[in-house]
């Protein structure tokens, strides 16, 4: 790890010097329009474990890279994570009226708000990339929000996962089908994260692909996760509505696979993506830990 304590402790401590940050990028809540602003400082501040933003930062200063040359790309990835959320939480989507243990976005404010609150935070993370604060040299800073926006759209990314999901709601589907649908709707954008922090560093093209599977192996595991706590935790627990994707008969890992093969299948990701970034000679003591938190985590 790069500082001492556990995993909770770094993570929470990431977390802090995220929110900094976000705070200084976002516009403040007088700023008109009011209500716009208020609704995306509401989402984007409701808690969350700040995941993505950490791996950027575990990843690039794995690689050498600065603490202050990864934020930029660590808030804007956390800005595109919470406008998926809001607009996932809306009734056209997953239909959600709790997330992070708050009412959601669209329950906090209307849906019309929601949807451009989304949208804004969307456009204001793509901004911030395009600074040069993101990247010094164009050519990483073009890289970086190539690897971004692959990953949030709809060729094998977050948006192509969502509508898959959404496509099979209802469906009987395959091993083959809903694995596609979690790489892509969650494990994209985890490998983009821990990629864009080797982009940054400016490591070669073998590390970032490396750093890049590793992403993609705990992003599945991530989704994998996901779907077993929603079967087996609490609403309390979650911050969110249990128990909605067996409402929904949404396509998940469990409803094909059981508990115990899923949670199998997870551990073996993990273990294959903390291989993959040991073989980089690097201390990656702290993207090994996050790998574990990952799986060991209750909401």
């Amino acid at each position: 790890m790069t500082a001492p304590g556990t995993i909770t402790d770094y993570l929470a401590r990431r977390a802090a010097e995220v929110n900094q940050s976000l705070g200084a990028l976002m516009p403040s809540e007088d700023t008109p329009p009011e209500k716009l602003h208020r609704a995306m400082r509401y989402s984007l501040f409701a808690g969350g474990k700040r995941l993505r933003p950490a791996l950027v930062l575990a990843s690039g200063e794995a690689m050498g890279a600065a603490t202050e040359d990864l934020m930029p790309a660590a808030c804007a990835i956390e800005m595109i994570h919470t406008y998926s959320l809001i607009h996932d939480d809306l009734p056209a989507m997953d239909n959600d009226d709790l997330r992070r243990g708050l009412p959601t976005c669209h329950k906090a404010f209307g849906e019309a708000t929601a949807i451009l609150a989304g949208d804004a935070l969307l456009t204001l993370a793509f901004r911030v990339l395009a600074k040069e604060s993101a990247a010094q040299d164009p050519e990483r800073r073009l890289a970086v929000i190539n690897e971004i926006a692959a990953a949030a759209g709809s060729f094998y990314g977050m948006i192509s996962g969502q509508m898959a999901d959404i496509e099979s709601e209802g469906k009987q589907v395959d091993a083959h089908t809903i694995e596609s649908i979690h790489r892509a709707k969650t494990g994209a954008l985890i490998g983009a994260s821990v990629a864009v922090g080797g982009i940054i560093a400016r490591a070669s093209d073998d590390e970032i692909a490396r750093l890049r599977s590793y992403g993609q192996m705990i992003g599945l595991a991530f989704q994998i996760a996901d779907d077993i706590l929603d079967v087996t935790s609490t609403s309390e627990q979650l911050g969110k509505t249990p128990g909605k994707d067996q409402a929904a008969n949404k396509a998940t890992y469990p409803a094909i696979h059981g508990i115990p093969a899923s949670e199998a299948r997870a551990c073996q990701l993990i273990e294959d993506a903390v291989a993959s970034v040991q073989a980089l000679g690097r201390d990656t003591r702290a993207l090994e830990e996050i790998a574990r938190f990952i799986i060991a985590r209750r909401s």
